[in-house]
């Protein structure tokens, strides 16, 4: 089976729920196909640099993939029929990335600098 890196762009008005359950109805279609999917990272919504489609905004999602070329066929054709799907990219590549993509390792470093210091402010309004 091949390795796959696949990033999907869905239309900003529908609802981070929705576009989660597009990450489970591919991953659904890659598991039929023969696949398995090692990694799913939903990194929320995102501005564009230019409009697509009429929109300004998309959900992104990350896949990583091991899946024979039939599946993710499969999965490209589908998503080509999805009225919600703005683009998808689908790479091949030599071995999966399983640690956080920058994205949200970024996110995680910032989110863990901002909770030490809400929790020493809360301290010292417990002392008070």
């Amino acid at each position: 089976m091949a390795l796959y890196e696949h990033t999907v762009m869905t239309r900003q008005d529908i609802s981070a729920q929705q576009a989660e359950a597009l990450n489970d109805t591919i991953k659904a279609l890659i598991e039929e196909g023969g696949g398995s999917v090692a990694k799913i990272e939903y990194w929320g919504l995102r501005n564009l640099t230019y409009r697509v489609k009429k929109n300004r905004k998309a959900h992104y999602s990350l896949l990583a993939v091991d899946a024979p070329p039939a599946a993710m066929a499969e999965v490209e054709r589908q998503l080509s029929i999805n009225e919600d799907v703005l683009r998808w990219l689908t790479i091949r590549v030599e071995e999966l990335d399983l640690e956080l993509s920058p994205l949200l390792a970024r996110r995680e470093r910032e989110r863990d600098r901002s909770a030490p210091s809400n929790r020493n402010d809360d301290a010292a309004a417990a002392s008070e």
